[in-house]
């Protein structure tokens, strides 16, 4: 698959489906589009979908700078224009919401409507931990953090399920794999800036999701966004966690799909 040259950064793409009307999914932190997966295996039989990476994770190039929720917002914008997308139908989940969130309310002409997914639209709450995580990874590498970034980005649920230790096993890997510069794109979610003043700038259809076993975007996070986008829906996916991708891909891809069809007023 393809790399695009974007704002300076080899960014790393997918494309899958031919359909008339394109979905866009932008990954959280640490992970990569193939976080997506389960939906893109569902999704592409009627849609055109396209994954990409995040400037330093993935496939993606490690820039020396530019990892500010700003410039990841550019470099999404620039990715929609260059492979003339839009409008889209915008999937961000965590920091792949905090950059949907700002590309729906900033570029509206760009957006059909947005899903966002486990994410906030407020300032970190959690800074002081993250960074102390980050420190860690900068000296020692990612290892010593797995086990404690598995437990924040997974729900019990899923941590616990006898039947599912193959999957937690490759989440884990692709953590293992990663190099100490992931610091760089952590330190942007860290610090970013909140965009609640924004969102009421969006006006386009919205579905939010979140995991009622979520713990680094509890549900209030969700619920706040919801009572501020004036066209949005709100799902609790039960006894999911940050990652419900992942976790419970049937009621994710049941959600998504009854959206994208009719987009108010759905539930699981």
């Amino acid at each position: 698959m393809p790399h695009l040259l974007i704002n300076g950064c080899q960014l790393y793409y997918e494309e899958h489906g031919k359909g008339p009307e394109t979905i866009l999914f932008s990954h959280g932190l640490l992970w990569s589009g193939k976080m997506f997966a389960k939906q893109v295996e569902v999704l592409k039989a009627d849609y055109r979908v396209i994954t990409y990476d995040h400037r330093g994770q993935g496939q993606s190039e490690v820039t020396p700078s530019g990892y500010g929720m700003d410039q990841l917002y550019q470099d999404a914008v620039q990715l929609i224009d260059t492979l003339e997308l839009g409008p889209v139908h915008m999937a961000g989940l965590s920091m792949g919401g905090f950059v949907g969130m700002r590309v729906a309310a900033r570029r509206p002409d760009l957006v059909r409507s947005l899903i966002l997914m486990e994410t906030s639209a407020e300032p970190e709450p959690n800074r002081f931990k993250y960074q102390l995580l980050s420190t860690i990874v900068r000296f020692f590498g990612v290892g010593p953090v797995v086990s404690t970034v598995m437990d924040i980005m997974f729900g019990d649920k899923f941590l616990k399920d006898t039947n599912r230790t193959s999957e937690r096993e490759y989440w884990a890997s692709q953590l293992r794999q990663l190099d100490r510069s992931i610091t760089k794109a952590v330190g942007g979610v860290i610090l970013r800036k909140g965009v609640e003043d924004e969102l009421g700038n969006i006006q386009c259809p919205t579905l939010i999701l979140v995991g009622t076993d979520d713990k680094a975007t509890a549900p209030p996070k969700s619920e706040f966004i919801h009572q501020h986008i004036p066209h949005s829906d709100l799902i609790y996916v039960e006894r999911g966690g940050h990652t419900s991708c992942v976790e419970e891909p049937e009621a994710y891809n049941r959600a998504i799909s009854a959206f994208l069809t009719e987009p108010v007023g759905q539930q699981v």
